[in-house]
């Protein structure tokens, strides 16, 4: 078995702002994993925000043995990008050697397209209404808020621009407690269905006071089956993406607990091209919500991309993944 790790980087179509900061260029990580002349690939994006960045995820992708198994996989790495991107491509490398289809292999129906959100990317409330008015065909619109009282003018705007779209929001841990009681009823009246991570990871004790009347997603505050014990009573919906998880593995795994437990479902993205999205479709089939819009956001994409159309995000064609 051998095992390569490559950069690659995907222009954005237009600067991407959240919070955080701004970006123009998607830097992800590819893997490639070739066994007897048979290789299955995969995708990760790195995040500053949990301490990761292109070197250090390489170097704890080079240090795996090998050969290695999905299995064996699952404690030689912890969760997060590095994983992921392994994950994924053992699972490539195996459905190209059986020539079965990935969810034939965890024993998932044959997916259909799901409706996913188009995010639009933090600015002024004027901006953001152009923003959305330019994808008011969109059935589901995610905004970017920035943590101040200008959201609620941000939101109106975007109700403005897309008046019959559906709409969810997220914080990036950019609120505190009371503002989250003075927007949200607001926002709840504005049509938005639900917040994701309102509150600091880490500082979410709040919500278990607090009266949740816009539900409330964990994002950063959920990252795999390990982190729903501390999510009890102050989250309605969880947002599983596999560079959090660490793959698809832990995410399926992830998905049915949480169900089991009471929680909605969201399965979300961090920006990158189709391959990263590509295992996803298959684990939000039947989500709440859907957030695999990174490719559309993106200015180029890998080749056999995946399909978008007015029914959502398709399953991959076995020429990208799985």
């Amino acid at each position: 078995m051998k095992l390569t790790v490559t950069r690659d980087a995907f222009p954005f179509a237009r600067l991407f702002t959240i919070s955080r900061g701004s970006r123009s260029v998607a830097q992800v990580l590819t893997v490639r994993v070739t066994q007897d002349g048979v290789t299955g690939w995969g995708e990760c994006v790195p995040y500053a925000r949990y301490g990761e960045s292109l070197e250090s995820v390489t170097e704890q992708i080079e240090s795996l043995p090998l050969p290695i198994t999905r299995a064996e996989l699952q404690s030689a790495l912890p969760p997060g990008a590095a994983r992921n991107a392994v994950d994924c491509a053992l699972w490539d490398l195996e459905c190209k050697q059986t020539g079965r289809r990935a969810w034939e292999l965890a024993g998932l129906p044959a997916p259909g397209p799901e409706i996913t959100a188009y995010t639009l990317s933090l600015d002024s409330p004027g901006k953001m209404r152009e923003q959305a008015a330019e994808n008011a065909h969109r059935p589901l619109l995610k905004t970017k808020l920035g943590g101040g009282d200008e959201d609620i003018a941000r939101i109106r705007a975007v109700r403005l621009g897309a008046p019959d779209a559906r709409i969810i929001v997220d914080a990036n841990e950019g609120w505190t407690p009371e503002l989250y009681a003075r927007l949200a009823p607001v926002l709840v009246d504005l049509g938005v269905e639900m917040v994701e991570q309102p509150l600091p990871a880490g500082q979410d004790d709040a919500l278990l006071d607090m009266d949740r009347v816009l539900p409330v997603c964990a994002d950063e505050s959920c990252h795999d089956r390990a982190s729903l014990a501390a999510l009890k009573g102050k989250y309605d919906i969880v947002n599983i993406k596999l560079d959090k998880t660490g793959g698809l593995t832990e995410a399926l795994a992830l998905r049915e607990a949480a169900l089991a437990q009471g929680y909605r479902v969201m399965v979300g993205c961090m920006v990158g091209s189709s391959l990263a999205m590509a295992p996803a479709v298959l684990l939000a089939q039947g989500a709440a919500f859907t957030d695999l819009d990174g490719p559309l956001l993106l200015a180029q994409d890998r080749d056999n991309a995946l399909h978008f159309d007015e029914r959502g995000v398709h399953p991959p064609d076995a020429a990208l993944w799985g």
